[in-house]
């Protein structure tokens, strides 16, 4: 095996260069489409920005409590923390009812709900 791949001259590197000064002006419509070519670019490019940005403050986001497939306990949890004054007003409520009644209502309201929970 020989080395006479390594001792051509690469494509890229022999290929002229134009000059510069050598090139053509575009007339107005072709200057009018690359304008449109360049503005369509920025508004891609911003998009694509956009785009990065959301998804990186929604993986850095923590998940909402309270969503349709947790379990109660951290549904009721979400629910506190989102409506804490709802919160207090069932628990005073609770408190002014007293133990004996609030047993009473369970017996009759937890049936309900397992029939509409199924």
């Amino acid at each position: 095996m020989s080395s006479s791949t390594s001792s051509k001259p690469s494509v890229l590197s022999s290929a002229p260069r134009p000059d510069p000064t050598l090139l053509v002006q575009p007339t107005a419509e072709q200057q009018h489409l690359l304008d449109r070519i360049a503005l369509q670019r920025e508004r891609i490019h911003a998009r694509r920005v956009a785009r990065a940005q959301s998804q990186a403050i929604a993986l850095n986001t923590e998940p909402a409590m309270g969503g349709v497939d947790e379990s109660f306990a951290l549904r009721a949890a979400g629910f506190a923390r989102e409506h804490p004054l709802a919160v207090l007003g069932v628990v005073g409520i609770a408190a002014v009812a007293g133990p004996r009644r609030l047993i009473r209502w369970a017996g009759v309201l937890l049936p309900m709900v397992m029939r509409l929970r199924r």
